[in-house]
C-alpha cells in the first residue's frame, strides 16, 4: 500500500489551526483521476486537520459508465491514510443513504464541506448534501475540476440538466474554488452574476501526483532511442490523433530516433487515434495499449519514457501531465486552457501552438538531443491546504 509522505503525524501541528474539513468525491469503483484527487488532497490535508471524507460510489448505472466493464476491480494502490475519517457512501439512487449522510454530519460537524465538481451525474447528490449542511450551518464550497465533463456536455439533456440546477446548487455555496485562473474567468462567464456574487472565489492549483509505486528503471537501449508516451483516456478532446499524425510525418531516418507508447481507454467511441495508428508508416516503433492500466504498470510507463506528449484541445487541469511532472520527464503539451498556468515553473515544459501539427512534429525532432534531462516538479499540496484554510477564515467571519 502507498501512503503519502506529505501526510505524516499530526502531533506537530498546533492543535488550535486544526480545522474540520470534509471532503465528497469519487470513491475507487469508477476509477478515474477525480478518484486519485479525493484521495490525494484528503491524505495530504491530515498533517495540519481533522479529514472526513463522503465518497460517490456508483456515480451512474453501472452499465452506462463508459468503463463499467472494469468497475470494482483493483487498479489503484493508493489508500486513505489511517488518520481519515472514512464516511458513508452514496450511490446515485440514494436508497437510504442520505440518512446515514446526515446523521455522519450532524455528529462530524464539519468547518467546511467541500464538494467536488467535475460531472452532472453528482448534482442531485450534491443538492441533497447542500441542503443537510444549510440545516446543520456547516459552509459548503465547490471546487471545480471543470465546469462540465466534455462528453456530458454535448448530450443536450445533460448541459440542459445542469443549467438549470446549478442555480439552485451555487445559491447554497459560501464558496468555489478552482485550480487557475482560466478557469475563474470561464466559472465567471459561465453563470449569472446573482449566482456568483454571494461566493468566495479562490484559486487552489493542481497538486502533484505522486503516488505511484516506485518502478525499476526501463533498461538502456543498445540504441539510444526518445521514449515517448501517451497516456490517458482516448476522447475526441484529448487530441491523440494530432501526436499519431505528426509521428506519420517523420522520416524513415527520424522515425529510427523514437519509441511511442500510447496507453489508455477509449471513451465516446473515439477510434480515429486507433485507426490512425494502424495505418501509420511508423506503426512498428508505436506500441497500443488500448486499456485502463493498474498503478503498477502506469509506474512502469513513466518509468520507461522520456516525455509525455499531451495535444489536448481544451483542459482545465489532467492527471496524466501531473504524474508527468512528479516523475520529472519532458512535457510536450498544446498551450489550452488552464493547462498552460499548470506547467508554470517547470523547467521540462514545452508549450506549442494549439492544434499545429507541423510545431509538434517539430518538436519531437529537436527533443532526443535533451530527452536525456529531468526536472524538479515544482508543485506541492501545500497551495491547496493554504487555500482551503483562507476559505475556512472567511466564511467564519462572514
Amino acid at each position: 500500500m502507498i501512503q503519502d509522505a506529505s501526510a505524516m503525524s499530526a502531533a506537530t501541528v498546533d492543535p488550535a489551526t486544526r480545522r474540520r474539513i470534509c471532503l465528497v468525491g469519487p470513491g475507487f469503483r469508477f476509477l478515474g483521476g477525480m478518484s486519485v484527487y479525493t484521495c490525494r488532497l484528503a491524505n495530504a490535508l491530515v498533517e495540519h486537520h481533522d479529514v472526513s471524507v463522503i465518497l460517490l460510489d456508483r456515480l451512474i448505472p453501472t452499465r452506462l459508465y463508459p468503463g463499467g466493464h472494469r468497475a470494482g476491480k483493483a487498479l489503484t494502490s493508493i489508500t486513505y491514510h489511517p488518520d481519515v475519517t472514512m464516511g458513508p457512501t452514496i450511490d446515485w439512487h440514494w436508497r437510504g443513504q442520505l440518512r446515514r449522510a446526515w446523521t455522519f454530519l450532524r455528529e462530524e460537524r464539519p468547518d467546511l464541506l467541500v464538494l467536488q465538481w467535475w460531472t452532472a451525474a453528482t448534482l442531485h447528490s450534491y443538492l441533497a448534501l447542500a441542503v443537510m449542511a444549510h440545516r446543520l450551518n456547516i459552509p459548503v464550497v465547490l471546487e471545480f475540476h471543470e465546469l462540465q465533463d466534455p462528453g456530458e456536455a454535448a448530450i443536450p439533456l445533460a448541459a440542459r440538466y445542469r443549467r438549470q440546477l446549478m442555480p439552485a446548487l451555487l445559491k447554497k455555496m459560501a464558496g468555489a474554488l478552482v485550480h487557475n485562473e482560466h478557469d475563474r474567468r470561464l466559472l465567471l462567464d459561465s453563470y449569472r452574476p446573482k449566482d456568483l456574487r454571494h461566493l468566495r472565489i479562490d484559486i487552489a492549483p493542481h497538486g502533484p501526483y505522486d503516488h505511484l509505486p516506485t518502478a525499476a528503471p526501463a533498461p538502456v537501449e543498445t540504441v539510444p532511442v526518445t521514449r515517448l508516451l501517451f497516456f490517458g483516456l482516448i476522447r475526441p478532446y484529448k487530441g491523440l490523433e494530432d501526436l499519431i499524425v505528426a509521428f506519420d510525418g517523420l522520416t524513415d531516418e527520424q522515425a529510427q530516433q523514437f519509441s511511442l507508447t500510447v496507453v489508455g481507454e477509449t471513451w465516446e467511441n473515439w477510434t480515429v487515434p486507433a485507426q490512425a495508428i494502424a495505418a501509420n508508416r511508423h506503426r512498428d516503433r508505436i506500441t497500443f495499449v488500448n486499456r485502463y492500466v493498474t498503478d503498477e504498470e502506469a509506474a512502469g510507463f513513466y518509468a520507461g519514457a522520456d516525455a509525455i506528449v499531451l495535444p489536448y484541445r481544451r483542459g482545465s487541469a489532467s492527471g496524466p501531465l501531473q504524474i508527468a511532472m512528479s516523475s520529472g520527464i519532458h512535457v510536450l503539451m498544446y498551450g489550452v486552457g488552464g493547462l498552460v498556468e499548470a506547467v508554470a515553473g517547470y523547467q521540462g515544459a514545452t508549450v506549442l501552438p494549439a492544434g499545429d501539427v507541423d510545431a509538434l512534429r517539430a518538436a519531437l525532432v529537436a527533443l532526443p538531443e535533451r530527452a536525456h534531462q529531468r526536472f524538479a516538479d515544482p508543485h506541492s499540496w501545500d497551495a491547496n491546504r493554504a487555500a482551503l484554510d483562507r476559505m475556512v477564515d472567511a466564511v467564519a467571519a462572514a
